[in-house]
């Protein structure tokens, strides 16, 4: 049988119960706008029942409360971590996607490349071939080709200011990640504290939910709860938990109450991947020294949405087949690649580093100082393109030496990054401007200026140290070779050298001819010139200032010589058409000799310190100084006896802008450089802006389903107030009921 005071233990349990739940629905309407907070709700269960025995069996014993607890389900908690993970990627490139457009973007406000290219093209182009002849024109040309230089110059500028903003803020997010890890690591030793006397650390698994909320817009995020047993009795357990939190791809970050930062490295000058690249990119690397790869395909968030903006190369990176090792003159081991992707045989195309950097051969890395171009032919006679590299001496660097097991095996410089980020942008300018500058150089210095001298080169590039510039020769000029089969570049070389031979025969017999029927202009002629200019002056209505016989005698010599001058060139130049004939044929065989030589090992090569238009880009292209000084330098003719008024020249000229026969870039004319470029910017600007709505919107929807559960819904606790205060008050009279019950039964009956 109970005892007589068992149904006031009830009631009081029942007291003590909604006291729990009221007190629980109080701090949640307290939490209502509290970020991360999650809704707690008592536990509770009917206490053990007593066997009474009697005949109606046990008797129950009231409530017991068993804990408080969150409401919160860890599948939405993932869902939203993943998802939360492309916002924060999409969010990056969306931000700096919209800088690139601002960057490439040609309006009236700021001209861009199409305003400044047709000024120079078309504007300055078309006042030029009204009078080939005049200076002010040919300046006038000069400023609009400094101007398309200056826009080159500003656009490579901001491009290195956006990388090296993306660069610094890489930096910030990883301080903020190892912030992010070492909270995390605090709260896991602080709930595993709490939760071993057996109460569940509600808040503090709030707090970290948050923080992993934070840290999953960072880097993709990846969870594990499991329980820990006691060794010694596997069935019991201790109420602690091992929390692991891994990032990028499966790399722990935390492990229980211990976490592994991570810190930035940054790159040296001869560790840079792409030429283009700014010095001091940082690495990432873990505490213990190990590389935290950046470029891991499983790594999400943030850091991969800037990491893609950064080094994106389109997939663009040096990688080809290791054919041969060896060792220089200087004792350095060399290490040749045969590459085949038609952006490394370009060397246009190439943006490899040309200060050093890392190779990866055959999985061992291998710091390299320089590197050589190289076009050789198969038994064929096709084209074989590759780049031998010279390794590092340094043993700090390189402590191994190069072995030859390393042949047939992969090389690669940098990673393969299928995102069009800032290495490719550069790399699409520099591509331009070398082939725009080769074709433009070529037309240029294949003719003659109105003065009769040999054409010079318009576009250059400055060197980084000094005030010189590149002059590149065409020695160094590796499309001679790119391309073509052997047998076409026999030809070619055979007619360059054969047209080098006459050509310096033909002046050679030109210039003497000249001088031979050149006449000078006797005293007599000049006086009677003299007297003619005079005359012809006196006969002017109204009469013009006369000027001394001096003066006049010096203008009747300079129109006499000029006159002269023009008549031995006629004649000379009639001369050596015809003499020239009798050389040709044996110009003809030696010039094939000279081109077999030349081709003698089927080698060309072309060392990167050379001067060649691979060290053009946009930050160092710039007009020749001599083009600057003096404008009238410009050629605007091709042959040398042509009266100044010959613009056939300039024609050519003219039809870079359109005619891709004459210069063709990514299937494209001269002139629509930027609609090639700003259709990959607005495409990237377009997917980022569509990806990071789509996954916000996304994760506002998981947000609203994960809410729906854990968070705190204010008319529900308002119900859940009422119901519990109703529960409350009914234990205060099922006791005062009682306790009048126990007042009538011991003060009146005296039991």
């Amino acid at each position: 049988m109970p005892s007589t005071f068992f149904g006031l233990n009830i009631a009081y349990s029942g007291l003590l119960a909604s006291n729990a739940a009221q007190n629980t629905t109080a701090n949640n309407i307290a939490n209502v706008d509290t970020p991360g907070y999650s809704r707690q709700k008592v536990q509770q269960q009917a206490a053990n029942a007593l066997r009474v025995f009697q005949t109606y069996g046990c008797a129950g014993a009231g409530v017991e409360t068993l804990a408080i607890e969150q409401i919160r389900d860890e599948f939405y908690d993932f869902r939203f971590w993943n998802n939360n993970a492309k916002v924060g990627e999409y969010s990056q490139k969306q931000y700096y996607m919209t800088m690139v457009e601002d960057y490439f973007d040609d309006t009236p406000i700021s001209p861009g490349f199409k305003t400044i290219f047709d000024q120079m093209m078309i504007t300055g182009l078309g006042e030029l071939l009204k009078n080939p002849n005049d200076a002010t024109a040919k300046s006038q040309f000069t400023g609009y080709a400094s101007t398309l230089s200056d826009y080159f110059n500003n656009l490579a500028g901001n491009m290195e200011k956006l990388q090296k903003d993306v660069n610094q803020e890489i930096k910030l997010k990883v301080d903020e990640l190892n912030s992010l890890a070492g909270e995390i690591a605090t709260l896991n030793k602080q709930i595993n504290t709490i939760e071993l006397t057996g109460v569940k650390a509600n808040e503090l698994r709030d707090r970290r939910a948050l923080l992993l909320d934070q840290l999953s817009q960072i880097v993709d995020v990846e969870v594990k709860e499991t329980p820990v047993y006691d060794t010694n009795n596997p069935d019991r357990e201790t109420g602690a938990n091992r929390f692991i939190v891994k990032i990028a791809g499966g790399q722990v970050l935390v492990d229980g109450n211990e976490y592994n930062s991570l810190e930035c490295v940054a790159r040296t000058s001869y560790e840079k991947v792409n030429q283009t690249d700014i010095d001091g990119l940082y690495d990432v690397y873990w505490e213990n020294g190990q590389q935290f790869n950046l470029y891991n395909a499983a790594m999400g968030g943030a850091l991969r949405g800037l990491i893609e903006m950064r080094d994106g190369n389109n997939s663009e990176n040096f990688t080809g087949l290791i054919t041969a090792t060896g060792m220089n003159a200087d004792g350095a081991d060399t290490v040749t690649v045969q590459v085949g992707k038609e952006y490394l045989k370009d060397l246009n195309k190439c943006n490899l580093s040309d200060q050093g950097g890392i190779i990866n051969l055959g999985n061992q890395e291998f710091y390299y100082d320089s590197w050589e171009y190289s076009i050789s032919y198969d038994d064929e006679g096709n084209p074989v393109y590759s780049y031998t590299f010279t390794l590092s001496k340094d043993r700090n660097l390189n402590p191994a030496r190069l072995t030859n097991d390393r042949v047939g095996k992969n090389a690669s410089t940098g990673a393969s990054i299928a995102y069009q980020g800032v290495p490719y942008y550069m790399s699409q300018m520099n591509e331009w401007l070398r082939t725009f500058s080769q074709k433009f150089n070529d037309i240029l210095t294949s003719g003659y200026d109105s003065g009769g001298r040999q054409g010079i080169q318009m576009f250059v590039a400055d060197h980084a140290t000094d005030s010189e510039q590149f002059d590149f020769p065409y020695e160094n000029r590796y499309d001679k070779y790119y391309g073509k089969s052997r047998d076409e570049v026999l030809k070619t070389l055979t007619d360059d050298i054969y047209n080098e031979l006459v050509g310096a025969k033909y002046q050679e017999i030109f210039q003497e001819k000249k001088d031979e029927v050149y006449q000078a202009p006797t005293e007599a002629e000049i006086e009677q010139r003299a007297n003619e200019i005079k005359a012809k002056l006196q006969s002017q209505n109204p009469v013009p200032a006369i000027p001394s016989d001096e003066e006049l005698k010096a203008q009747a010599q300079t129109e006499l010589e000029a006159e002269a001058t023009k008549t031995a060139e006629r004649a000379a130049k009639e001369f050596a058409d015809e003499q020239i004939e009798n050389y040709t044929a044996d110009f003809r065989l030696q010039a094939e000799q000279e081109a077999a030589d030349i081709l003698a090992d089927g080698v060309f090569t072309l060392n990167v310190k050379d001067d060649s238009y691979f060290r053009m880009t946009a930050a160092n292209f710039s007009i020749l100084s001599a083009m600057l000084l003096d404008p009238g330098r410009m050629a605007n003719r091709y042959a040398q006896g042509d009266g100044v008024e010959q613009s056939d020249l300039l024609k050519d000229l003219k039809l870079l802008v359109t005619d891709k026969s004459k210069m063709s870039f990514r299937g494209c004319s001269a002139s629509e450089f930027l609609q090639c470029v700003l259709s990959d910017v607005a495409l990237n600007a377009q997917r980022a802006n569509t990806f990071y709505q789509s996954f916000s919107d996304i994760s506002g929807t998981i947000d609203v389903q994960r809410m729906s559960i854990s968070g705190v819904d204010e008319d529900e606790e308002a119900v859940n107030l009422v119901k519990y205060q109703n529960g409350y008050n009914l234990a205060c009279q099922i006791i005062q009921t009682l306790s009048e019950m126990y007042d009538q039964l011991i003060l009146q009956t005296g039991v």
